[in-house]
C-alpha cells in the first residue's frame, strides 16, 4: 500500500534523514517512536510532500514517483490517498467545525455541497461530536479541536492516514479522548502511521513499531519485541527515560 524507499533530507548542513526505507500493509497502525530531532516528524511530511526530500522514493498503491522531481500532478494523486493530522489542528478559525470537515471534499474533490456536508457530519459523529457542527474552533477544547482534525482526515476516505504526534498539544486530561478515537479507528481496520510519546497506545494498538534515532530506523518490530526485549542499546535508553517520565 505504502512504501517509503531510502530516503534523504538536510536542513542546510544539518541532515536529518538518512536513508529511511519502511513499508505499510492495509490495516496496518505503525507507530514511529524516537526523541525530538530524530527525524519523525520530517519523515511524515516528506511523505506528504509538506517537506521536499532529497532523495529516496515513494509507492502509494499503483503510484509510483522519485521523491526529487515528482510533479505536481502527482503529488496530489499521493495526497488524495493519504491524509495529514497535524500537531496544533490546523483549523480555519473562521469557519464553524462542519465547514472545516466539508471544505477539502468540496475545494479539492469537487463533491456537491450536500453530499460532503453528510459526509462531514458523519465523521463528526464517528469522532463523538455530533453536536459540535455550528461551533468554532475557539469554542472548543484542544481535545475536541484535534477530534475535528480526525474528522477532517476520515471525511477524505484516505488510504492511509498520517498522525504527527496528535496529542502532544493537549491537556494531560484531554490525551484519553483523542486516542480513544484513534483506537476506534485502528479496530474499524484504518492504516495508521503515528507518531508519538503515547507508549500505551504504541504497545496496546500498534502491529508494528519504529524506532527512530539521528535520523535513520535504528530498530523495528512488533510492540512486544520493542517494548519486551529490544536489542539495541539506543532503544533501551529510550525506553528507559520516557517510562519513567
Amino acid at each position: 500500500m505504502l512504501k517509503v524507499n531510502n530516503i534523504y533530507k538536510a536542513f542546510g548542513d544539518v541532515e536529518v534523514l538518512k536513508g529511511v526505507s519502511f513499508s505499510v500493509s492495509k490495516g496496518d497502525v505503525i507507530v514511529i517512536l524516537g526523541s525530538s530531532g530524530s527525524g519523525k516528524t520530517t519523515l511524515l511530511r516528506c511523505i506528504e510532500f509538506l517537506e521536499k526530500a532529497d532523495n529516496g522514493s515513494i509507492e502509494v498503491d499503483d503510484i509510483r514517483t522519485d521523491f526529487k522531481t515528482a510533479d505536481k500532478r502527482t503529488i496530489m494523486s499521493i495526497r488524495k490517498k493519504t491524509a495529514f493530522v497535524f500537531q496544533n489542528y490546523n483549523l480555519f478559525k473562521n469557519k464553524t467545525v462542519i465547514d472545516n470537515v466539508a471544505e477539502g471534499l468540496i475545494i479539492g474533490r469537487k463533491m456537491d455541497k450536500t453530499q460532503a456536508y453528510d459526509i462531514a457530519a458523519k465523521c463528526l459523529s464517528r469522532v463523538g461530536l455530533p453536536d459540535r457542527n455550528g461551533y468554532y474552533p475557539s469554542q472548543l477544547s484542544g481535545g475536541q479541536q484535534q477530534r475535528v482534525g480526525i474528522a477532517r482526515a476520515i471525511a477524505m476516505n484516505p488510504e492511509v492516514i498520517l498522525f504527527d504526534e496528535p496529542t502532544s498539544a493537549l491537556d494531560p486530561e484531554l490525551v484519553g479522548g483523542v486516542l480513544d478515537v484513534m483506537k476506534s479507528l485502528a479496530n474499524e481496520g484504518t492504516t495508521m502511521v503515528v507518531v508519538t510519546h503515547e507508549m500505551g497506545f504504541a504497545r496496546d494498538v500498534a502491529n508494528h513499531v519504529i524506532f527512530m534515532d539521528k535520523g535513520v530506523i535504528a530498530e523495528e518490530g512488533t510492540p512486544e519485541q520493542i517494548f519486551g526485549a529490544p536489542k539495541e542499546e539506543r532503544t533501551k535508553e529510550f525506553l528507559k527515560r520516557i517510562l519513567k517520565s
